[in-house]
């Protein structure tokens, strides 16, 4: 299984790890902390050292009731950022985190390599048309609802076979769409309980049925802290204990906030696999 990011086809055999920027000033972990370019340019270069393969931009937190971000405002966070990490690391594989069609398209147009898309094109009726022109690998998450209203939206009559019902047909529309490379992500936290989310990891298997690399987007989220009685800054154990499960799961892709760690789980996860 490969994907193909700017003529490069990246073998999905082994677990990669995308490492997080958020360029906003309210996400839930590292909001505030990447505000001038020496500072993004030192967290790339350290992501990229600790072994990432994917750098992930977002310019508009999802954290659950996250404040609402205009197009241009949303514009002027992440485009000069992938321009920034272009001219520095011109070999870097971006990955920009929008559900807006116009900041993929002016992303992959500056450099990025990837679109993310927490709403798998349900919030911008041209995304998919758009990522399909692009050409570019599309990764989708299961989300009902927006990041201010998707805590009220979590009846399921059966989680995981909703999940997988919701990507079947997000995968056929994209495929309609000319978007060949895709990465399904099932949204952990997103439109989703405590228990929900151990449901769905226990459960995470089943996924591979949709025959797409899977991406595990579990880093310092509530589920694990609340789950530890703790908070994001203490979550670092309790995550890397859940990307061992990810991983054992099938998961293809660590998105996460500590590069280092998570190549360390990727690396012994190899290691028990070839013995």
């Amino acid at each position: 299984m490969t994907i193909n990011c700017k003529g490069q086809l990246i073998d999905m055999s082994s677990p990669k790890v995308m490492g997080i920027i958020n360029v906003t000033p309210d996400s839930f972990f590292d909001g505030g902390k990447h505000k001038d370019e020496s500072q993004i340019l030192n967290q790339v270069e350290t992501m990229i050292s600790n072994g990432a393969s994917f750098i992930d931009i977002g310019g508009y937190s999802s954290r659950p009731g996250a404040d609402f971000v205009s197009e241009d405002e949303e514009l002027s966070r992440v485009v000069p950022v992938v321009k920034l990490i272009m001219k520095h690391f011109p070999k870097a594989l971006i990955s920009v985190d929008t559900f807006r069609s116009e900041i993929a398209k002016q992303s992959v147009e500056t450099g990025a390599a990837l679109i993310n898309d927490i709403s798998a094109g349900k919030l911008d009726d041209n995304m998919l048309a758009i990522v399909g022109k692009l050409g570019v690998p599309y990764i989708m998450m299961h989300m009902k609802g927006n990041p201010k209203t998707m805590q009220q939206q979590t009846d399921y009559k059966n989680l995981v076979k909703e999940v997988i019902s919701y990507f079947a047909e997000r995968i056929s529309i994209a495929h309609a769409e000319k978007i060949n490379d895709i990465i399904i992500d099932p949204g952990f936290g997103f439109a989703k309980t405590l228990e929900q989310n151990y449901e769905l990891l226990n459960h995470l298997e089943l996924l591979k049925m949709l025959d797409k690399p899977l991406l595990a987007g579990i880093s310092r989220k509530s589920m694990i802290y609340k789950a530890l009685n703790t908070t994001s800054k203490n979550a670092l154990n309790g995550t890397t204990a859940l990307h061992m499960i990810a991983l054992q799961k099938g998961a293809k892709i660590l998105r996460v906030h500590d590069v280092k760690e998570a190549m360390e789980c990727v690396t012994l996860f190899n290691k028990l696999n070839s013995n």
